[in-house]
């Protein structure tokens, strides 16, 4: 049986160890259009919000969902839902508000390709658990509406997996890397809010050879105490 060089969609430092990594053809504006539509749902849903003069400061808690890319350097990218929590505090001072934050989520993105090496084979890339925490500044917009950038550390987990006949190969990587964003956060009443964000992250490897670049656009609702 004939064997095939690596596709366009497999790494090719780590080709030869029969890792992978997903292709790719999302444009980046793509998220930020959809960042931009989220963020503009969070300020029209003040229309069904109590008025309310309480500050932003003080601890909060909140659920998060969106849409998850993961591009590989050169390669490709999967695509998938992200899920998790977050906590936080802030603190307001006059219109300015300060806050640190910590989070974490899983994600569905994953993809699986067939005779990639050689015929009847398999390579499959999915996206683990995902780690971060950083810090956020903001103002307000009137008393109930804040916009923020955000910018910290993260740690993501990527899994790959070759299969061959009998033969397995596995990777399971825990990468760093950081992150930059900016969002929305509107009250609907002094303590249940709603929030739109988009974030970029990037994460590099050399020893795994590992250079992966992340966008994500999420909602949120949370409460602060």
């Amino acid at each position: 049986m004939k064997q095939r060089g690596a596709p366009p969609g497999l790494n090719p430092a780590r080709a030869g160890q029969h890792g992978c990594v997903p292709r790719s053809s999302v444009m980046r504006t793509k998220f930020i259009a959809a960042a931009a539509l989220l963020a503009g749902t969070a300020f029209a849903a003040p229309a069904f919000a109590q008025d309310t003069d309480a500050s932003f400061t003080g601890p909060r808690a909140e659920a998060v969902v969106g849409w998850d890319h993961v591009k590989g350097e050169g390669a490709g990218s999967v695509d998938g839902a992200l899920y998790g929590g977050q906590i936080g505090y802030d603190f307001q001072a006059g219109s300015a508000v300060l806050g640190v934050e910590g989070e974490i989520t899983g994600s569905t993105a994953r993809r699986t390709e067939n005779n990639v090496l050689v015929a009847g084979d398999s390579a499959r890339l999915s996206t683990g658990r995902d780690l971060y925490v950083g810090g956020r500044v903001g103002f307000t917009v009137g008393s109930r509406a804040l916009i923020y950038a955000k910018g910290g550390y993260t740690n993501a987990k990527l899994n790959s997996r070759y299969t061959s006949g009998t033969t397995d190969i596995r990777f399971d990587d825990n990468v760093d890397g950081w992150r930059a964003g900016a969002g929305a956060e509107v009250k609907l009443n002094d303590k249940v809010y709603l929030k739109g964000e988009y974030r970029y992250s990037q994460y590099k490897n050399d020893d795994a050879g590992i250079d992966a670049k992340r966008h994500q656009v999420l909602g949120g609702v949370g409460v602060r105490f």
